[in-house]
């Protein structure tokens, strides 16, 4: 009797010894985070229904979409510097890719500030990052300046210009220039979007008076200076680098 309680006691027990141990064990990731702030140069203050988003994302195709990684949106944003904190699955980080911080603030879906260059991180490290925002421009849109004839109105450091009218025009093959307040004259320009280069200035080789001269060489000073453009109310204006108005121009009829 003795042995068969003994013998009913054991198989009786090996089923559960044997279902605890093919039971697997589950592996987790640990979870990551990257943190840092936000910020900008202007003295400006957000208003209260701001939104900062950051994403991590893999920049490492030129030619695709980046893809997020992980992104933190702070709502309201408050006032700079603005902590964020992206988690994130590190399995997906790849050796030999390239992964950047890219960040906004925006109103109302309306943009007010942006990351404008790459902030590249490694996102497995600790190191708190900085990212600096750039503000977005209020100018309206600018309008197609090909092939329309300007007359000079304005010239950074002349003052506004009546007689003798000079005009200007750029062609969509880059072809640039028109009659100066002396010489005719040719340059080669490059537009993309609201931005203007204007290189490779030469003219013809009439004298006038001393102040007419004077206009001219002005003029070609200030379009060798040409950093962008906007087109407002009829009016072609052009600023330098730092945004200084160097060029106005009115619309030929």
């Amino acid at each position: 009797m003795l042995g068969r309680i003994a013998e009913f006691f054991i198989f009786g027990v090996m089923p559960l010894v044997v279902g605890i141990l093919v039971v697997p064990e589950l592996s987790v990731a640990a979870e990551r985070t990257l943190k840092g702030e936000v910020m900008y140069r202007e003295r400006i203050a957000l208003p209260p229904n701001a939104v900062l988003s950051v994403q991590l994302a893999d920049v490492s195709l030129a030619d695709a979409p980046a893809t997020v990684i992980g992104e933190h949106k702070v709502a309201p944003a408050g006032q700079v510097p603005i902590k964020f904190e992206i988690s994130f699955d590190p399995q997906v980080i790849r050796p030999g890719m390239t992964y950047a911080l890219q960040a906004r603030i925006t109103v109302d879906d309306r943009l007010l500030f942006i990351s404008d260059t790459r902030h590249q991180v490694d996102p497995l490290s600790n190191a708190p990052q900085t990212i600096m925002l750039k503000m977005v421009s209020e100018k309206p849109a600018s309008a197609p300046v090909f092939g329309q004839s300007w007359l000079i109105e304005y010239i950074d450091g002349i003052g506004v210009i009546a007689e003798p009218q000079a005009t200007f025009r750029i062609d969509e093959a880059g072809k640039a220039g028109g009659s100066g307040p002396c010489n005719v004259y040719f340059a080669t320009a490059k537009v993309d979007g609201s931005t203007i280069a204007i290189s490779d200035i030469g003219s013809t080789f009439k004298a006038c008076a001393s102040d007419v001269m004077a206009e001219e060489k002005a003029l070609f000073e200030a379009l060798a200076k040409a950093a962008s453009y906007h087109v407002d109310a009829g009016k072609l204006i052009i600023v330098d680098k730092d945004d200084r108005v160097i060029l106005r121009f009115n619309a030929a009829t």
